[in-house]
């Protein structure tokens, strides 16, 4: 235990963000940094509890009272070699994850958690500045090929296991450049893309193969479109070109909203829009897509959730006339519900950076029906809700008389996705999928055919990112036990 009683004398204490009226100018990470001594007397606070029950929340089973220690006494070095024994991108996790593991700190039961996301992410910062990593090809080859079709979290982590294993490692990508939904579908004020380069260029150093804008199968499963110069290949010849392909393909499957209207233009996926403006920023051509701007609109955003969060930061950047986001759910209480006791994840309200720069956020509504001019959505028709218990179900009925309108330029869906895209490479493999839509694993990771694994959201349904990468570095070691 780094410093006994820490935990009473030493308050919380979060990085916070920059200023609004700067960070509202530009797409730079919004989150600030602590200085080394502030960061080394928050990991203090970690009580090294007798049942670390951070250790259970957290999907990569990170060992956090080991490596807060390390911190508390100023040994970065070893905090790192720790920290990475469990999870291969804590410079993702640090700036990404929920932080389940907070949740379930033993001084979260009172809301004040050790502060361990922003801890992982000052550890990995400090060991690449101070040439702590470098890249570690393995010292020998066990002769097995291994093609990951994915290069999300799921498929990183996979091929950053199996390559440290000793296994020749291909990875796929149907898009441009290589992070699925880390680089398309995370804004750069949350995570910046130099970063995601700056692990992969290790990867490739340690003898991991990317062949991006390759698309596995009769239909694309990436985020954006290929052009005349992507590359198509059967999934059959990959079959039969590695020892085993694991599909890592992601969830992406957008949930819609079948209400009257919904043919109007100015009514899009969250997922578009933040791809576009994404793409803008890397310097990517979208290849005729028309694209998609807030600009001097009224922007309504359909989800609560993060994607919705990130729809509203962006929307604000891209100089928006006002922001409205709703959701079909009841606000959320702002402390932890006797529901949802420690150290179980409580359902709380969150309020993110984005909407401290500015939205109007209203709850329990039901979206009935999209109004429009010319072809174009103008306005929302909604009403209020009301949600009862029924047979241990939550039950939604409209409220009456409580019809009202908000106006909309631009409507962004952020609802959430279901399971793995139909077709392509599912298809093309006959590759069976279950209730849910998700293709289908028995046991481990095996799909229907011998060969062909599947990892990540592509079989588990959309998720986390942090247990997207729990995932692939289970499948990368039944892979290693399997061959």
């Amino acid at each position: 235990m780094g410093k006994p009683g820490a935990f009473l004398t030493v308050k919380r204490q979060v990085a916070g963000y920059r200023p609004v009226e700067e960070r509202i100018n530009d797409y730079s990470e919004v989150e600030l940094r602590l200085p080394d001594r502030e960061r080394m007397e928050q990991a203090s606070r970690c009580m090294d509890c007798g049942v670390p029950f951070c250790h259970w929340a957290c999907p990569v089973g990170n060992t956090m009272p080991e490596w807060q220690d390390r911190l508390y006494r100023g040994d970065w070095a070893g905090a790192w070699a720790i920290l990475q024994d469990t999870t291969p991108f804590p410079e993702f996790t640090g700036r990404v994850c929920p932080a389940l593991c907070e949740a379930s700190c033993v001084l979260g039961a009172n809301d004040d958690p050790v502060t361990v996301r922003q801890n992982e992410l000052a550890v990995i910062e400090k060991a690449f500045s101070l040439g702590l990593v470098n890249p570690l090809p393995p010292k020998r080859r066990n002769g097995r090929k291994v093609a990951v079709v994915g290069a999300g979290p799921a498929g990183l982590s996979a091929a950053w296991y199996l390559n440290r294993a000793g296994f020749s490692v291909t990875v796929y990508e149907g898009d441009r450049k290589v992070g699925g939904y880390l680089r398309y579908g995370i804004p750069d004020f949350k995570l910046d893309k130099a970063f995601i380069d700056r692990r992969v260029r290790i990867m490739e150093e340690e003898g991991v193969i990317f062949k991006t804008r390759v698309r596995i199968g009769s239909a694309a499963y990436a985020f954006g479109t290929l052009g005349k110069d992507g590359e198509l290949i059967d999934p059959r010849t990959l079959e039969s070109s590695f020892d085993l392909v694991l599909l890592t393909i992601g969830a992406r499957d957008a949930r819609d909203l079948k209400v009257p209207g919904r043919e109007l233009s100015g009514i899009v996926q969250a997922l578009d829009f933040l791809s576009l403006q994404n793409r803008a920023l890397g310097g990517e051509e979208t290849e005729g897509i028309e694209p998609i701007t807030a600009y001097g609109k009224r922007v309504v955003v359909i989800g609560g959730g993060d994607t919705g969060s990130d729809c509203v930061g962006t929307a604000n950047r891209q100089g928006a006339r006002s922001v409205t986001q709703i959701e079909v759910m009841p606000k959320p209480p702002e402390h932890r519900p006797e529901s949802a006791p420690w150290p179980l994840w409580p359902t709380v309200l969150k309020t993110s950076s984005s909407h401290i720069e500015g939205s109007d956020r209203l709850w329990s509504v039901n979206t009935r029906e999209f109004k429009g001019r010319d072809g174009r959505v103008d306005s929302i028709r909604a009403c209020k809700v009301d949600w009862t218990q029924e047979k241990g179900r939550r039950v939604m009925k409209e409220t009456p008389d409580t019809d009202f309108e908000i106006a909309a330029d631009l409507v962004l869906l952020a609802m959430g996705f279901t399971h793995v895209v139909q077709g392509g490479v599912v298809a093309d493999l006959g590759l069976e999928t279950d209730e849910r839509g998700n293709i289908k694993t028995r046991g481990t990771f095996h799909t229907s055919k011998p060969k062909v694994w599947a990892a990540g959201d592509a079989r588990n349904g959309a998720s986390l990112v942090v247990r997207a990468m729990a995932e692939g570095r289970a499948a990368a070691e039944a892979i290693v036990r399997s061959l």
